[in-house]
């Protein structure tokens, strides 16, 4: 008897995702308080305080939420192997958005947890001072004609930096041109401001670029072990290489999680399973994807779901994904 081809993807979100505490609930989960406590000091950020007690301006701060997001990732996956056991599954194909592309790359074999840490770091510190150059952020429009929305965003001077799909495309530039936009928004769309800090995946970030290339040549980077979509054109990349000029390039330029998601959806993705700090993907996925089941690993309540998740959606049983959480 044959069966309905199933293919899992998993995905990790990005900046703006995180909330104050959503770390709290997993310490108490087998190994997480190690793995955190490791890339503590791999960072020389106090991930954990970051993730339980600091407030929301504090963790709003790039240098601060970049590899906490990506920390959270990769200290929670692990826990879905654990439920799974001699069942562990490789997911079919695995994304980041933005800075959760970091996450995605360690998950899929090409970094290691400690070399993926330390690139976001330097990732977070260098977006925060060219942040600082000039007041700068990000607004979501929602809503609207996509073709209308990015001429009226050139009209006022700023980037369509994020292209989310599901009806949303995020605007990026100085704060003057953000109000100008929220005072005469596009028909038919809403205008909210984000949670960040500065006008991420536009020219202004262009000094972080460098940074990242520079560190980037130190390593030998792995081919992915699964299919791993790039923000740059939601292509799968398959030489290792390839991925860290990406991951580089991709801070001053847009975000291309439409194309990311047409691409699933060409793959036949049935299930997305999203990593904490986890609801934003799987938000677009519900309008982007119709069809196709999504779940949010937000806490540890969530992962006898998140272990039957894998195992009805991936096709490719391995027990070799852990080498991807090492």
């Amino acid at each position: 008897m044959s069966h309905p081809r199933v293919v899992l993807a998993l995905v990790c979100p990005g900046q703006g995702s995180q909330v104050p505490g959503f770390l709290q609930p997993w310490l108490d989960q087998p190994g997480v308080a190690d793995r955190l406590g490791w890339l503590c000091a791999v960072s020389g950020i106090d991930l954990v305080t970051h993730g339980t007690t600091s407030d929301a301006e504090t963790i709003r701060d790039t240098a601060v939420a970049q590899p906490l997001i990506v920390a959270a990732g990769l200290a929670t996956w692990p826990c879905v192997l654990d439920r799974l056991g001699a069942e562990a599954s490789l997911p079919d194909v695995v994304a980041g958005h933005s800075v959760g592309e970091f996450a995605a790359a360690a998950l899929a074999g090409v970094l290691s947890v400690e070399q993926a840490i330390v690139l976001v770091r330097e990732r977070g510190r260098a977006m925060a001072a060219a942040s600082a150059v000039t007041a700068t952020g990000m607004s979501a429009v929602l809503g609207g004609d996509p073709e209308q929305v990015e001429a009226a965003l050139a009209g006022f001077g700023l980037t369509a930096a994020n292209r989310n799909g599901a009806g949303q495309i995020v605007a990026a530039g100085t704060g003057e041109q953000l109000a100008a936009l929220a005072a005469d928004p596009p028909a038919r769309t809403r205008v909210v401001p984000l949670q960040v800090a500065g006008a991420f995946h536009t020219h202004h970030m262009a000094p972080a670029v460098d940074v990242l290339a520079s560190l980037s040549r130190a390593l030998t980077p792995q081919r992915p072990a699964t299919t791993l979509l790039s923000n740059a054109d939601g292509s799968a990349v398959t030489d290792g290489a390839d991925v860290l000029s990406r991951l580089a390039s991709q801070v001053a330029g847009p975000v291309r999680w439409d194309a990311c998601m047409r691409t699933m959806a060409e793959l036949g993705v049935t299930g997305i399973l999203e990593l904490p700090p986890a609801g934003t993907l799987v938000g677009l996925a519900k309008r982007g994807l119709p069809g196709v089941e999504l779940l949010a690993l937000r806490t540890p309540d969530d992962l006898s779901a998140a272990a039957d998740f894998v195992r009805a959606h991936a096709s490719t049983l391995a027990t070799s994904m852990e080498a991807g959480s090492r």
